[in-house]
């Protein structure tokens, strides 16, 4: 997936996220409401800022990825909600 938009780098190299979206069901089968959803916590990388000249990204687009609960901006770019952070607040990269 590529989007049209790049994030700048400022003092840290800047990511953009697809969150995974939120679960629905339970593992026991047990549906969710929309209020008592969590907001995801994992999702899959779509862009990368330049890289600076004493930091090099370590993650590419294409990588699943972990990251803090309450981390990044949310934005919405041609009706798709995305995340915003710093390279920094990626907590692991999956598989």
């Amino acid at each position: 997936m590529s989007i049209s938009i790049k994030p700048i780098t400022g003092s840290q190299v800047r990511i953009i996220i697809k969150p995974q979206p939120a679960e629905t069901k339970t593992a026991s089968g047990l549906f969710i409401p929309d209020t008592a959803k969590e907001k995801p916590q994992q999702g899959e990388v779509v862009a990368v800022g330049n890289d600076l000249k004493d930091e090099i990204a370590t993650v590419k687009v294409g990588d699943k990825v972990l990251y803090g609960k309450y981390s990044g901006t949310e934005l919405k770019w041609e009706g798709e909600d995305y995340l915003i952070m710093r390279e920094a607040d990626i907590l692991a990269v999956i598989g």
